[in-house]
């Protein structure tokens, strides 16, 4: 009989994490999130605005605590973490891209790449080395001494990518990369995640858009902060 391996190590697993504002009434945003990301997986998480996927994204990179339950990056668990604790796995583990860019106007995608590596710590020049590698990987090498103001929205959206991937993380986050960017220059984006997920990234994208969820290998999809659907990876 033949026996199904088993999905590679988790890199990122949620229990019962439960995540409220408080107000009032008050918010509960998440309600019992149980999920995990393997390995080399490849994944969307996608849902209607307010349906909780943003506070998601926040509560799985560690940005905010979850009221209750818990939750573990790479089998690290981190609810008893300080946040300088939180801020030290974040910059080894996690990398993250966001809709909107956040580059420096006046440093070039080499800097803007290597300065991603700040809290990292160890030598410029070090930095800088893993800096080109990531640059290199996205296809900027040709980019790497101009400044974003010279770049297009897919390139500086490529140089954002770039600095997620410098520091060599365990799981990298896109948070609607495609959202500031045409069709076309979008499409380019999502054929670079995919692209590194094949060479073994394990990636969890953030998005309202079902044609971008569609390009990914397992979809979850969240609504009134609770899973209503996961079509998980086949091992």
């Amino acid at each position: 009989m033949t026996v199904a391996p088993a999905p590679p190590f988790p890199v990122l697993e949620l229990i019962d994490v439960v995540k409220e504002y408080r107000g009032d009434p008050p918010v509960l945003a998440l309600a019992g999130i149980n999920v995990q990301v393997h390995q080399g997986e490849l994944v969307a998480i996608v849902g209607p605005s307010g349906s909780g996927k943003s506070t998601l994204l926040h509560v799985m990179g560690t940005l905010e605590r979850p009221t209750a339950g818990e939750l573990r990056i790479a089998g690290e668990d981190t609810s008893t973490m300080s946040d300088k604790q939180l801020s030290g796995l974040r910059s080894r583990r996690l990398g993250f891209v966001f809709q909107q860019f956040f580059l420096l106007d006046g440093q070039s995608v080499l800097d803007n790449v290597a300065n991603g590596l700040l809290y990292r710590g160890g030598r410029m020049a070090e930095r800088r080395r893993l800096a080109q590698q990531a640059i290199e990987r996205v296809g900027l090498a040709h980019r790497a001494g101009h400044r974003p103001n010279q770049l297009s929205g897919g390139e500086q959206q490529r140089t954002a990518i770039a600095r997620a991937l410098a520091g060599r993380p365990a799981l990298v986050m896109a948070d609607e990369p495609t959202g500031n960017l045409d069709s076309a220059t979008g499409a380019s984006i999502l054929d670079l995640l995919q692209e590194l997920h094949r060479e073994g990234t394990t990636i969890v994208v953030i998005t309202h858009d079902h044609d971008v969820a569609a390009a990914m290998d397992r979809r979850i999809e969240i609504r009134d902060g609770r899973i209503i659907g996961d079509t998980p990876t086949a091992w």
